[in-house]
C-alpha cells in the first residue's frame, strides 16, 4: 500500500482562512486511502524559525514545505506530507508543518492556541522549534502549552469545568512525546563549569522556583505543564547553518556549503525521530491509520468550529461508530463470500445448510471482532447477529425455493409420461392395475434416487400425488392405496418439519454461544489492555508527582543548611 502513496509534496490538511479552521477534502481523501499504521510528527513554533527546513529533511527532500525568505509567514494552517517510513516497513510517516505562532499579520493568539492544540492532539511526536536558548522569553512564548487545559478535554462531561484538574491529569496518557529543537544555539552547553547534554540542559531549564508569589507561579506554570503533560522529553540544539545572508537560499545549498556541525545535528535529529517516534495510538491500543486520522481531524476541527472543546473520548467514540459500522458490513461481506463459495442450492438437507452457515458465521464474527473496538453496549455486534440471522433465513428460503423448483422439474420429467399413459387408457384393462402400480413404484424409486432434490422432496411429491390421484386411476383399491401413501407422506413431512424446527432452534442457540464466546474473549483482551494503560498512566502521574514532591522536600532540606553553591546535578 505504501507504493500507492504518491505525494510529491505537502498538501494543506487544515486550512486557516480568516481565523476559521476547515479540513481540506482533498487531503482527507488521501488519508482515507492509506491503511498502514502512521507515525505522526508535528512541528510548531514561532514563524520564521526554520520549522519547514527540518520537516523537509525528515521527508528526505531539500524542497517541499515552504521555507520562505522574508519576515512574512509562509505556512498557513496545518500542512501534511505522507511518505513511507524510512525505518519502519509497513508504516507511514506523516509530517505536519504548522503555521508560525505569533504572526504579526494575524494578531490572534486564540487561533494560534487552536493550531497548537491540534498539533498536540494529532501527533505521536510533538516538536517545538524556537530560536536561541531556553530562557524566560522562550518560556513566555510557550504559554500556549498552559492553554491546553482550556482547549482540550480528555473525557466527555456535562460540565466542561467539572473535575478540570483531574481531566488535565489524564493528558499524560495520550499526549505525544515532546522534542524541543533550539535553532542558532550559540552558547556553550555547561553550567557551573560542568558540561551538559542537550537533554540535561532541558531538564535544567524546566526546574521550578520555590515560592508561591504570582511571579513565581507565572515562572513555574509553563515549566510545570511541560513536565506534567509530556512524560517523554528530548532536546536538540543546532548551530547556525550558514551566514545570515545565505539563509534565504538555504534549501538550494548543498550540505558541503553548510556548517558541518549543523549538518551532523540535523542528521542526529532525523535519526532520533525515525528510530524513536511511536505509532500514533488511541486508548485501547488502537493504532491510527489514514481513515482513523481522517476521522480525528474532522472530529476535532468540527468541534472547534462549533465552539466546543476537542474531546479525546468523543473523538474515539465517533471513530468507533464509523469503524464498527464498517466492521459489520465487512463481516457480512465475508459471510456472503464464504456462503457463495461453499453453498450449492439446494442442499441435501437443512442440517447441511446450517453447518455451512455456522462455519461462515463464526468467521464473520471473527472478522467483526478484529475490526471493531469500543462497541458500547455491544450494539454493533447485536446488529451483526440480527443481520446474520436474516441472511441464514434468506438462505433457508432460497434453499426451499431451489428444492421446490428442482423437485417439480423432476416430477414433471419423470411422471408426465405415466400421466399420458393413464389418459390414453393403457391401464384400463384387466391386469392394468398391477402394471400401473409396478410402473408407479419404478418411477417413484427413480425420483427418490435423483441427487440434490433438497428439503422439499416429500412435500412436492405429496402435493403431486394428491392433485393427480383422481386422474391416475379409478380403481377403488388403487385410490385407497394412494390415500394411505399420502397419509404416510404427510406424517413423514410433519416429522421433518418438527426436526427442521428443532435444528433451527439448535442453530440459534449455537449462534448465540459463538457470539458470547468471541465477545468474552475480546472483553478479556480489552480488560488486559485497559489495565496496562491505567498502570502506565498511573506510573507517569506518580513520576511527575514524585518529582515535584522530592524537589520541594529537597529545597526544604537545603533551606536549613548553611548557604552553599548548588551543583548542576542538584539543580536539575
Amino acid at each position: 500500500m505504501a507504493s500507492e502513496i504518491h505525494m510529491t509534496g505537502p498538501m494543506c490538511l487544515i486550512e486557516n482562512t480568516n481565523g476559521r479552521l476547515m479540513a481540506n477534502p482533498e487531503a482527507l481523501k488521501i488519508l482515507s486511502a492509506i491503511t498502514q499504521p502512521m507515525v505522526v510528527v508535528a512541528i510548531v513554533g514561532l514563524y520564521r524559525t526554520g520549522k519547514s527546513y527540518l520537516m523537509n529533511k525528515l521527508a528526505g527532500k531539500k524542497k517541499g514545505f515552504s521555507l520562505g525568505s522574508t519576515v512574512q509567514s509562509h505556512t498557513k494552517g496545518i500542512w501534511m506530507w505522507c511518505v513511507p517510513h524510512p525505518k519502519k516497513p509497513g508504516h507511514i510517516l506523516v509530517l505536519l508543518d504548522t503555521e508560525g505562532l505569533g504572526d504579526v499579520e494575524k494578531g490572534d493568539n486564540q487561533n494560534d492556541s487552536w493550531i497548537f492544540a491540534l498539533a498536540v492532539l494529532l501527533s505521536s511526536t510533538f516538536v517545538y522549534n524556537s530560536m536561541g536558548t531556553i530562557n524566560q522569553q522562550a518560556m513566555d512564548q510557550l504559554y500556549y502549552v498552559t492553554e491546553l487545559t482550556h482547549r482540550i478535554r480528555s473525557k466527555s462531561s456535562p460540565d466542561e469545568n467539572e473535575n478540570e484538574v483531574e481531566d488535565s491529569a489524564d493528558f499524560v496518557s495520550f499526549f505525544p512525546d515532546f522534542v524541543w529543537t533550539l535553532r542558532d544555539f550559540s552558547l556553550d552547553l555547561e553550567a557551573d563549569g560542568q558540561p551538559l547534554t542537550p537533554d540535561e540542559y532541558l531538564t535544567y531549564s524546566l526546574k521550578l522556583k520555590k515560592g508561591t508569589s504570582q511571579k513565581d507561579e507565572t515562572f513555574n506554570l509553563p515549566r510545570l505543564c511541560i513536565r506534567k503533560f509530556f512524560p517523554k522529553k528530548k532536546c536538540f540544539v543546532f548551530d547556525r547553518p550558514v551566514h545570515r545572508r545565505k539563509l534565504a537560499q538555504l534549501e538550494k545549498l548543498q550540505d558541503e556549503e553548510l556548517d558541518p556541525e549543523f549538518v551532523q545535528q540535523v542528521a542526529d535529529f532525523c535519526s532520533y525521530i525515525f528510530s524513536n517516534s511511536k505509532t500514533k495510538t488511541l486508548s485501547g491500543g488502537i493504532q491510527v491509520n489514514g481513515p482513523r486520522l481522517e476521522s480525528l481531524v474532522l472530529t476535532y476541527v468540527n468541534a472547534i468550529s462549533s465552539g466546543d472543546l476537542p474531546c479525546m473520548e468523543n473523538a474515539v467514540l465517533a471513530l468507533a461508530q464509523i469503524e464498527n459500522s464498517a466492521a459489520v458490513q465487512k463481516a457480512i461481506a465475508h459471510y456472503e463470500q464464504q456462503m457463495g463459495q461453499k453453498v450449492q442450492l439446494p442442499t441435501e438437507s437443512l442440517q447441511e445448510l446450517l453447518d455451512l452457515h455456522r462455519d461462515s458465521e463464526r468467521e464473520a464474527i471473527e472478522v467483526f471482532i478484529r475490526s471493531s473496538f469500543k462497541d458500547v453496549d455491544h450494539l454493533f455486534q447485536k446488529e451483526l447477529a440480527a443481520q446474520l440471522d436474516k441472511k441464514r433465513d434468506d438462505f433457508c428460503k432460497q434453499n426451499q425455493e431451489a428444492s421446490s423448483d428442482r423437485c417439480s422439474g423432476l416430477l414433471q420429467v419423470i411422471f408426465s409420461p405415466l400421466e399420458e399413459e393413464v389418459k390414453a387408457g393403457i391401464y384400463s384393462k384387466p391386469g392394468g392395475y398391477r402394471l400401473f402400480v409396478q410402473k408407479l413404484q419404478d418411477l417413484k424409486k427413480k425420483y427418490y434416487e435423483e441427487p440434490r432434490k433438497g428439503t422439499q422432496v416429500t412435500k412436492i411429491y405429496l402435493s403431486i400425488m394428491e392433485s393427480d390421484q383422481a386422474s391416475l386411476h379409478t380403481d377403488v383399491l388403487f385410490l385407497e392405496r394412494v390415500k394411505a401413501e399420502s397419509a404416510q407422506a404427510s406424517a413423514k413431512m410433519l416429522q421433518e418439519m418438527q426436526r427442521k424446527n428443532e435444528q433451527m432452534m439448535e442453530q440459534k442457540e449455537r449462534s448465540y454461544q459463538e457470539h458470547l464466546k468471541q465477545l468474552t474473549e475480546k472483553m478479556e483482551n480489552d480488560r488486559v489492555q485497559l489495565l496496562k494503560e491505567q498502570e502506565r498512566t498511573l506510573a507517569l502521574k506518580l513520576q511527575v508527582s514524585n518529582c515535584i514532591t522530592l524537589r520541594f522536600l529537597f529545597f526544604c532540606f537545603l533551606s536549613i543548611l548553611p548557604d552553599r553553591k548548588l551543583s548542576v546535578a542538584e539543580r536539575t
